[in-house]
């Protein structure tokens, strides 16, 4: 079969030729028909995430799909053959660029059934990543005020959908997206090119970043003492690594590249998290129901033949795309 991998990092992705996986007790094995790419496959192609995962190469790239399964372990009791799916996998066990891939029934759940595989394909990352952040760590309540950057990326769409759908006034930040953000609900929208975000909110109870550096910084101006800020592309912390069980070592050199930032939750007195979101097919079952009632909506920038993957990768790291790229593989 055919998978899109890279060989080393920092090398540019090809197509190779792998074996169709086996499939475990509590795995399937699903035919792809969608995926979509995240600018976490660039963090990970850049070797930007060595720290935290370990990857023997080559590499095939993706984090999410969705498709038909073919094949079902002896011990999944939850799914047949010729179910729909979708899907994000446990991170070891990412690629989801190829033609078939096995993964564990526990990190997948039936596919909406008013989606297309493309529009299915868009949801699990950003979805997850919403709503872990959203509900898990922020707790978000009714009447709660929070700002979601980047309101128009893969994130920011299904964020402010979700936001809104908890109750929450949502501010965002945008330039070339602003109609779209408008349309998905944001009540405020700052154009960043001609407004500093953090002079114009202030109090808010909480921030949701996935844009990092000076704006992860900023945006601690902007949230009320004892708010929170989630972040999915600023510096994990000590605090993370501990979570997370990464030892010593590595929570002491996270410590120290995030020291930055610790200093800043302290002196504005917020909760400062970095979000490396987790598997659930529990949890995209409630999104699911979200999806078929129409609450939220995928939203679609472009779709590509499996074919043109490398296109679509540049593409996505151009950073202009409104919402999810896919590929199509059927």
């Amino acid at each position: 079969m055919r998978a899109f991998a890279i060989k080393g990092y920092n090398e540019s992705p090809t197509f190779i030729e792998r074996p169709i996986p086996q499939v475990g007790n509590s795995e399937v094995l699903v035919e792809v028909h969608a995926a979509s790419i995240n600018p976490l496959d660039t963090k990970v192609r850049k070797g930007e995430l060595k720290l935290l995962l370990k990857y023997n190469m080559p590499l095939t790239l993706g984090n999410d799909f969705s498709g038909i399964i073919t094949k079902v372990g002896k011990d999944v009791n939850k799914f047949k053959v010729g179910d729909e799916v979708y899907g994000r996998p446990r991170a070891e066990n990412m690629g989801t660029f190829t033609e078939y891939f096995s993964v564990h029934e526990e990190d997948i759940a039936l596919k909406p059934k008013n989606l297309t595989f493309e529009e299915a394909a868009s949801i699990p990352l950003v979805g997850l990543t919403s709503y872990q952040a959203l509900h898990d760590i922020l707790s978000i309540k009714k009447g709660q005020k929070i700002l979601i950057h980047a309101g128009s990326g893969g994130v920011g769409t299904f964020a402010i959908q979700l936001a809104k759908e908890m109750g929450a006034y949502v501010a965002t930040t945008s330039s070339e997206g602003i109609e779209l953000t408008k349309s998905l609900g944001a009540d405020k929208i700052i154009n960043y090119k001609s407004v500093n975000f953090e002079d114009v909110i202030k109090d808010y109870d909480a921030v949701i970043d996935s844009v990092g550096g000076e704006t992860l910084e900023k945006s601690f101006l902007t949230v009320k003492k004892g708010g929170k800020i989630v972040s999915i592309a600023g510096t994990p912390n000590g605090r993370f690594a501990k979570e997370m069980g990464l030892g010593l070592i590595k929570k002491t050199i996270l410590s120290l590249v995030s020291s930055k930032i610790t200093k800043l939750e302290k002196k504005h007195d917020i909760e400062y998290t970095f979000l490396f979101m987790q598997h659930s097919g529990k949890q995209l079952k409630i999104l699911s129901e979200l999806l078929e009632t129409e609450k939220i909506k995928p939203i679609i920038d472009r779709v590509f033949a499996f074919d043109k993957a490398n296109e679509a990768l540049v593409y996505s790291e151009n950073g202009k795309a409104k919402g999810k790229i896919i590929l199509k593989l059927k």
